[in-house]
């Protein structure tokens, strides 16, 4: 199977309606990215609103493509908001600052157990018709394709895929394509603007992003907030001598000043300056 690992930021959005362009136009415009056998959406449940509408356009036009969309419930906000202060929850790479001033950062673990290891039970068990402790049939051993949205500029992340079913594969590195190349094609091809995407309340955002969504999805800042006061108000289980932050100012989100939101990553497009959405 070649299945596409689809968080729907730009990369795998691009990756994704390519797959679906030369499926509709029965062409091969582009060799390196093949019709995918499933695409798999984790729904991690607080992401920007944009993250939302950019999975109901390749859904739809997945449909129309007759490739198999698939949305997984991955609940990292929901558990984190159940659990954290009560029981050891995932590792998300919170900041952390010590009261002598040492700054720090947690591991980070989420993406692994809420979207990278539930990817892989959905396609053994529902893909590929596994049962739960049955041992792996030779013909599978890397014998499955999981395509992977990183650009070219971030082609120091590609790593081989330590489960046994799968080789990983990244077309957009292969095609030497950027993040400005993909913006460009899913603007110009699909009329969709894009961002990237990530958990609303992820600590790589950028502060500007919590500046934006502030003016722009006041629920959604609301939520981060909740997030970031959790952190301030409860001691995570094992206790720890460190204070957590969201930001990565190590400030309240509700601190923040409008110099600390003068951080907006950036592109250039056209000749002009475009936010990625981090």
């Amino acid at each position: 199977m070649k299945i596409l690992s689809c968080g729907a930021g730009m990369q795998s959005t691009a990756l994704a309606l390519m797959a679906c362009e030369q499926a509709i136009t029965c062409t091969s415009l582009y060799p390196d990215v093949p019709i995918y056998d499933a695409i798999i959406f984790c729904d991690l449940g607080l992401e920007p609103v944009w993250v939302k509408q950019q999975v109901e356009f390749i859904l739809c036009v997945c449909e129309e493509a007759g490739i198999p969309f698939y949305i997984l419930d991955a609940p990292l906000y929901q558990d984190f908001l159940r659990n954290f202060g009560q029981r050891r929850t995932v590792s998300i790479p919170w900041w952390t600052l010590m009261e002598d001033g040492h700054k720090s950062k947690m591991p980070q673990n989420c993406t692994i157990d809420y979207k990278v290891e539930l990817i892989a039970k959905f396609i053994r068990w529902e893909l590929l018709g596994y049962k739960k402790g049955q041992r792996l049939r030779p013909e599978d051993v890397k014998a499955h394709e999981l395509h992977m949205g990183f650009s070219a500029e971030e082609k120091h992340r590609c790593k081989e895929n330590p489960n046994q079913l799968f080789v990983n594969k990244f077309p957009l590195v292969k095609m030497g394509l950027i993040r400005a190349d993909n913006y460009k094609y899913i603007l110009e091809k699909w009329g969709l603007d894009t961002k990237a995407s990530a958990c609303a309340f992820c600590p790589f955002h950028r502060n500007y992003f919590y500046q934006y969504v502030q003016r722009h999805e006041p629920e959604t800042y609301a939520a981060i907030v909740g997030v970031d006061n959790l952190l301030r108000d409860k001691t995570p289980m094992p206790p720890m001598k460190s204070a957590l932050f969201v930001s990565r100012s190590r400030k309240r989100i509700t601190d923040l000043t409008p110099e600390d939101c003068n951080d907006a990553e950036c592109f250039e497009y056209c000749g002009q300056q475009v936010w990625n959405g981090f």
